[in-house]
């Protein structure tokens, strides 16, 4: 049996200056006091110098048209399609600071689908 490889998602999404601002006092607030940061988020910094917020399961959550990061607040994304398949496990969201500005993007791992005992 083959192990499942997460998948990532880039996602389409629309920034407003509110969200803007509460990723950059969340960056300040991690460079002075990494323990600052809200359970279920994680900051790092990347090879390139870039930020990069991780938001576990535990701190986002997906509804039709939007994402809900505890205490960041709401990312409104474009398209109605579903980010990740239904029984996808070990969702993560990655939010990066890159040059070309903010990258949005979801990990998970689709479901595993078995067949067994199947005859034709």
């Amino acid at each position: 049996m083959s192990h499942v490889k997460s998948r990532e998602v880039v996602l389409a999404i629309k920034v407003t200056e509110d969200l803007l601002k509460a990723l950059d006092a969340l960056r300040e607030a991690w460079k002075r006091d990494a323990a600052s940061v809200p359970k279920g988020l994680s900051c790092s910094q990347s090879k390139e110098g870039q930020f990069v917020l991780v938001a576990a399961e535990s701190a986002f959550v997906t509804l039709p048209g939007a994402c809900v990061i505890k205490g960041l607040g709401a990312i409104e994304m474009v398209g109605t399609e579903p980010v990740f398949e239904e029984a996808a496990s070990s969702k993560t969201l990655v939010l990066r600071d890159t040059p070309e500005g903010w990258k949005f993007s979801v990990k998970f791992v689709p479901p595993i689908v078995r067949e067994r005992n199947t005859r034709h």
